[in-house]
């Protein structure tokens, strides 16, 4: 299994951002063929008190890597990636994983 894991740095307005994220970026998401699962955390701040880097951490699942990138060159794929540009292109870092069974 692999997954996409996108890692949000603090956005400015944290409302508007949960509006659209929750409202129109996350349906979007959920569309792509392939997707087995979304992970989302909210960071609630670092283990010494402080606010962490990052405000949010997606980690959306697929079988293997064939199946990620068939998601991601989909319709439904190219439109989360452009609405992603479009709201959080400069607060977001993105990166695949292959989940390791312990």
């Amino acid at each position: 299994m692999v997954k996409l894991i996108a890692l949000y740095r603090q956005p400015e307005d944290k409302a508007a951002f949960d509006h659209h994220y929750v409202n129109i970026h996350t349906p979007l998401a959920k569309n792509m063929p392939g997707l087995r699962n979304i992970e989302v955390t909210k960071m609630l701040g670092t283990p010494m008190g402080t606010e962490s880097d990052y405000y949010l951490m997606a980690e959306m699942y697929f079988d293997d890597e064939a199946a990620l990138k068939t998601s991601m060159s989909s319709p439904g794929g190219k439109a989360a990636a452009k609405d992603l540009m479009g709201f959080a292109g400069k607060l977001v870092s993105m990166m695949i994983g292959s989940v390791i069974e312990t």
